[in-house]
């Protein structure tokens, strides 16, 4: 298993015709280098359940997440890493072909516990692994929490922060997002690009995570660019990705990156970022999940 790359991050400034009409500047954060699979802001929202899970000696990680969830192969991937165990809960019941996401988790070593909506929806543990409730340490569906967000808070040392005006990501369980805007600084806004549909649900996840002073920094959550919700994609995304390949070799995915990408360089073309902007845009990692699609839909 590979070691985790911190040396490999860097920042991107990137040119493309969107930007070149504005007197912006855009770079990205290029946190998809860390590791092939425990990518981008995966490791960060880890980092302090692993940590904790070591000083419980509890060596059984559990989590929850879909068949397509970056969380639940960077978990499989982590555990193989630093020697945990790993169960995954996974959403609906077991198909007839396994996804390459838990496949590969599979491979990683990963226990996969297929559970009904009903029963995800409520986090219930499967009967398998109740009677280990002293081994095993529970992490939250994507790292949401606030170890979660400590460990997100950090994403922002790997760079010169203060040279941004704006903070840009991909908001799922909006962790990430909660991360950020407590590592912000005070001239800086952060703009969360929601990849699910259920605007109030994301509201109000975010909201619980951040405190009172948090809440009076400057940050919002844009919601026009889910592309129809959670994993979901029209062929105008997978055009864009491919251009935007083409123009800056920065691969994204159709789940939670190319969506930013996208609505951040729309939102410059619809005048939403003020002259002299400094846009950092951070890239999360999770490719795996372009495994899904049908080969050669990307050129990359």
């Amino acid at each position: 298993m590979q070691k985790l790359l911190f040396e490999s991050i860097t920042v991107d400034e990137i040119d493309v015709p969107a930007i070149k009409e504005k007197n912006i500047r855009v770079s990205v954060l290029r946190l998809d280098k860390i590791h092939p699979i425990i990518s981008g802001n995966k490791w960060f929202k880890l980092k302090y359940y692993l940590e904790e899970a070591g000083v419980q000696k509890k060596d059984h990680l559990v989590t929850f997440g879909g068949a397509y969830s970056n969380h639940i192969i960077a978990t499989a991937a982590a555990g193989k890493l630093f020697s945990f165990r790993t169960s995954g809960i996974i959403r609906g019941g077991q198909p007839q072909k396994l996804s390459h996401t838990l496949l590969l988790a599979r491979e990683y070593g990963m226990q996969l516990l297929f559970v009904s909506r009903k029963e995800y929806r409520n986090k219930k543990i499967p009967e398998q692994i109740q009677e280990l409730s002293n081994e095993i340490y529970l992490i939250n569906e994507g790292g949401y929490g606030h170890l979660g967000i400590k460990g997100a808070a950090e994403i922002l040392d790997h760079c010169k922060k203060e040279n941004f005006s704006h903070i840009a990501c991909a908001v799922g369980t909006s962790t990430m997002m909660a991360g950020l805007v407590k590592a912000s600084l005070p001239h800086q806004e952060t703009i969360g690009i929601a990849v699910i549909k259920n605007e109030t649900g994301l509201q109000a996840e975010l909201s619980g995570l951040l405190s009172p002073e948090e809440k009076k920094k400057k940050f919002q959550l844009v919601t026009d660019y889910h592309f129809g919700g959670y994993a979901k994609h029209k062929i105008e995304l997978i055009n864009f990705m491919n251009e935007f390949y083409k123009s800056t070799s920065i691969p994204a995915d159709f789940v939670y990156t190319g969506k930013l990408f996208f609505g951040i360089l729309a939102m410059i073309r619809n005048n939403f970022f003020p002259d002299d902007s400094s846009i950092l845009i951070i890239h999360s990692g999770g490719l795996q999940g372009n495994f899904s699609l049908l080969k050669r839909t990307l050129i990359f």
